[in-house]
């Protein structure tokens, strides 16, 4: 897991392939301004999504992991708590991993809580298990970016 802010994302740009790819197309574009939307922009293996998104309770909120994508999320507006433990610390799975979504959902509970506001942004690797969208009773717009993991 990475937490940073977004001026020190050309930091990651080794590290994160795609990532580089993204900010570009991020600092040329007002993301509060476009409409929610699903944008590919280096096909399967980038992919942006721009969400107008309604924080949930914690007990709402499950622990997921993602065996194909590396997983930013920006919120743009507002923040957002995130929950936080190693993927293969988890006992409990809620629901089997599914290829088609790339996701496998856990009922244990996060190891840590992580806030990140506005002008940050968080990564989930592979093996982060991670808990979004605690922020109860709050709307807000955030960007979910998608990089193909590059075996």
């Amino acid at each position: 897991m990475i937490l940073d802010k977004l001026e020190n994302a050309d930091w990651y740009y080794d590290t994160i392939p795609g990532f580089a790819k993204f900010m570009e197309f991020f600092n040329n574009n007002d993301l509060e301004e476009l409409p929610a939307c699903k944008l590919k922009l280096d096909g399967d293996d980038l992919i942006v999504s721009i969400v107008d998104f309604q924080g949930k309770e914690e007990r709402e909120c499950k622990l997921e992991a993602h065996r194909d994508y590396i997983d930013i999320q920006i919120p743009l507006t507002g923040s957002e708590t995130f929950g936080w433990k190693a993927q293969v610390d988890c006992q409990t799975i809620a629901n089997e991993y599914d290829e088609g979504k790339d996701v496998e959902t856990y009922r244990d509970r996060d190891t840590i809580k992580v806030q990140v506001p506005q002008g940050h942004f968080i990564v989930f690797f592979p093996s982060d298990a991670h808990q979004p969208g605690i922020a109860p009773n709050q709307s807000y717009r955030k960007v979910i970016v998608k990089i193909k993991v590059q075996q």
